[in-house]
């Protein structure tokens, strides 16, 4: 062997100092590999926290964005149930408030049939859907409050899902309906005056009814029959007559404000069943279609999981249920809902028109009982019931079903 073919000991060190970075990392460059990668992971979950903030259901509900879409949500599906359904609403008022004209055509399934059938004579197919401009404009904001109070009421009363117990939702739900109908009732009982007017009775516009309600006054008791039985005479009689009528119109309001919340206390004591009903038999219904046992025929795929969390196969939302299985849960809740309310509606639909038919005097709750029960006996607080179950039940279907879509779609 040769001298040249002998590597020199100072080549070997070189090319040992030379590979070795290609051998593996040094301390410094571990400690700063190690910084980047830290950075890139916080700023993945940042990301990834503020999808779950924004799709899941973990988002913020005291937030003005998520009070916003949740009102927006709840106001659209409450129009679009309320469109699916304005005709047999129609003939149900006029059924309830015990309209003279179409007074012959409750009891049966064919009246109803007929009843639709005269009013597209007398008014055209446009009359079917009389007061329903005062509808959507009721029912937007009553809609839009309702659901949106549920998920404030919801969140405070059920802050976690161990927490949540049937009675729970029942209240969160009676609350929320109450919210709803406080701020919306003068509405409703405009509309309900529209609807229960017909052609061959006077037509009214929407300013004449507002009018019309403000400007009519509560007839004070009668005491004319008492003095007159009496001996004094009947300067002094009619004195005192007039004394009773100035001191009860003082107290009582005679015209106003107080008009547009004819029928509110029956409404109230029906909204707390039907409320609370509804939300608690929609939300209980539509935990068992997700049991695991049938979720694969009843939820859509992956729909508890947003764009980042699908990645991650982190859910932190229910699943959504199927059309199908979302308007059963929801036609179940107005079945049961609709009958547990449904004679506080009645005596509220006589209280509401009560200026309209008789004497035009403000009738209470007790008194408007008692004039159902002598016309009709017990079942006069369930006239319309029919209508009713034909009218609830494609209602709440769609109102829960278009509130939950637009949720998922709006990310809430």
């Amino acid at each position: 062997m040769t001298a040249e073919s002998v590597p020199h000991p100072t080549a070997q060190m070189e090319q040992v100092a030379q590979s070795g970075p290609a051998r593996g990392p040094t301390t410094s460059d571990t400690h700063r590999n190690a910084a980047v990668a830290t950075a890139q992971a916080t700023q993945g979950d940042r990301v990834q926290n503020t999808h779950s903030k924004q799709d899941g259901r973990e988002a913020n509900k005291r937030s003005l964005e998520y009070i916003a879409r949740s009102g927006l949500a709840g106001g659209l599906a409450g129009c679009a149930a309320k469109t699916v359904v304005a005709p047999l609403d129609r003939v149900k008022i006029l059924f309830q408030a015990s309209n003279p004209q179409f007074a012959k055509y409750t009891g049966s399934w064919t009246g109803l049939v007929a009843a639709i059938r005269d009013i597209k004579r007398h008014e055209g197919g446009r009359g079917l859907y009389k007061g329903h401009s005062a509808t959507l404009l009721r029912i937007f904001p009553y809609a839009a409050i309702k659901f949106l109070a549920y998920e404030q009421i919801r969140a405070v009363v059920i802050p976690s899902r161990d927490k949540e117990t049937p009675g729970r939702r029942l209240l969160s739900g009676s609350l929320a309906g109450i919210t709803s109908v406080f701020f919306t009732y003068p509405l409703e009982l405009i509309r309900v005056r529209l609807a229960f007017e017909t052609k061959k009775s006077s037509r009214s516009s929407l300013r004449d009814v507002v009018r019309q309600i403000y400007r009519e006054r509560v007839s004070p008791p009668s005491t004319s029959s008492g003095i007159s039985a009496s001996s004094v005479t009947g300067a002094t009689a009619a004195a005192t007559v007039e004394n009773v009528s100035s001191s009860v119109n003082k107290v009582v309001p005679s015209s106003g404000i107080a008009n547009f919340y004819r029928g509110f206390i029956p409404t109230m004591m029906g909204m707390l069943p039907y409320a609370g009903i509804s939300f608690l038999v929609h939300d209980t219904v539509g935990d068992w279609l997700r049991f695991p046992s049938v979720s694969h025929y009843t939820t859509i795929p992956d729909s508890d999981l947003s764009p980042a969390q699908q990645q991650t196969q982190k859910a932190l939302r229910r699943p959504q249920l199927t059309a199908a299985a979302e308007l059963f849960s929801g036609a179940i809740a107005g079945l049961l809902s609709q009958t547990a309310s449904y004679p506080f509606e009645v005596i509220r639909r006589r209280m509401q028109v009560g200026g309209v038919v008789g004497d035009g005097h403000r009738l209470g709750i007790a008194e408007t009982a008692r004039t159902i029960f002598l016309e009709r006996g017990f079942r006069g607080f369930f006239i319309g019931l029919t209508i009713g179950y034909i009218k609830v039940m494609p209602m709440t279907a769609t109102g829960f079903f278009v509130y939950e879509r637009l949720k998922w779609s709006l990310g809430i």
